[in-house]
């Protein structure tokens, strides 16, 4: 008798087939199959998990990796990946687990908890990342409990591509979100990513609203997403949820099926320049020194944290504030 899998959460079934309504792709799954994020199987009348408890990855990370730069800066935490995404983004960075079919290993709800409290000294907690947690919703469902229970934070590293129900249930278990924003069209959306932007918009408005701490990151593409015009147009937008929200411009390497020349230093910091007119906290990615590195105070201008690398310096940093003249600095600590 084959295995009886872990029942998904967020479908229908319509005559023969399931329609999958986690996120916004909706795929209709026939038996046997599979929908675009290759975890979960309709079969036997019912939408099984492929990937419940699977991980690919498991390490502790500096918090800024993730990246997060206003979330317990300097401390560490225990970060986990499965495999598969629900989005094919051509450019990915980490095509070989999101998109390929890695080996993984299997561990319950109740291991990850005692992982996050064995660690607990070093690690704030756990971040589900390096893949799309996303569509890992029942397993993160089940373990976010169970981490926070012992004290531990919840993070997701993630696209931002789902549904307004499954989220609303998630967000009462997340402490952060580092959310992707790829690009400010529609149209890059769908020809290169296979999504739409409007969800994603969707998500971070909601998380922001819901008081989960939010950071967002735009891979800079030369000549795909990184128009002035766009720039100022996606800045704006974060600034209209908050201008208190951290952007983390980075800069793209070839991989997977775009082989176009990595961007140029000088490209993000024109594009970090850009945001800055309409945010307060704005940085640069996968560029080592740079001057859009540091977190500085909005008020005052003097640095509260300065970062070389993952190593950083938060001796301007006075319990979440600016040591110098007291102004938020929208930096969580505890």
């Amino acid at each position: 008798m084959s295995e009886r899998l872990k029942e998904a959460a967020y479908y229908d079934v319509d005559q023969d087939a399931a329609r999958c309504r986690l996120c916004p792709q909706a795929c209709g799954i026939m038996p046997g199959r599979t929908g675009i994020c290759g975890t979960r199987r309709f079969r036997d009348g019912r939408l099984e998990l492929l990937n419940y408890g699977r991980y690919t990855s498991i390490a502790v990370d500096p918090i800024e990796k993730k990246p997060l730069y206003h979330f317990h800066p300097g401390k560490e935490i225990l970060s986990i990946g499965g495999k598969g995404c629900n989005l094919k983004c051509a450019f990915c960075q980490n095509c070989e687990i999101s998109q390929g079919d890695p080996v993984t290993h299997a561990i319950e709800p109740e291991e990850l908890a005692g992982l996050s409290a064995k660690y607990s000294e070093r690690s704030v907690g756990v971040a589900f990342t390096y893949n799309e947690p996303l569509i890992w919703f029942e397993f993160i469902r089940a373990a976010a409990p169970l981490i926070r229970a012992d004290g531990g934070k919840v993070v997701l590293v993630t696209n931002g591509f789902i549904n307004p129900a499954p989220l609303a249930e998630l967000l009462p278990l997340v402490d952060a979100m580092n959310i992707d924003l790829k690009s400010f069209d529609d149209v890059f959306y769908k020809k290169y990513c296979g999504g739409r932007i409007d969800p994603v918009k969707e998500t971070i408005a909601a998380a922001a609203a819901a008081g989960s701490h939010i950071e967002v990151t735009l891979l800079l593409i030369p000549e795909f997403n990184d128009s002035r015009d766009m720039l100022h147009d996606q800045a704006r937008w974060i600034s209209s949820v908050s201008r208190k929200i951290p952007l983390h411009i980075s800069r793209y390497f070839p991989n997977h099926q775009f082989d176009i020349p990595a961007t140029p230093p000088d490209t993000v910091e024109e594009a970090c320049e850009i945001a800055s007119e309409y945010l307060d906290y704005v940085y640069a990615g996968n560029l080592g020194r740079s001057a859009f590195a540091d977190t500085k105070c909005p008020s005052c201008g003097r640095t509260v944290i300065s970062r070389r690398g993952y190593h950083i310096d938060a001796a301007g940093l006075n319990d979440g504030n600016c040591a110098n003249c007291g102004a938020d600095a929208a930096v969580i600590v505890s």
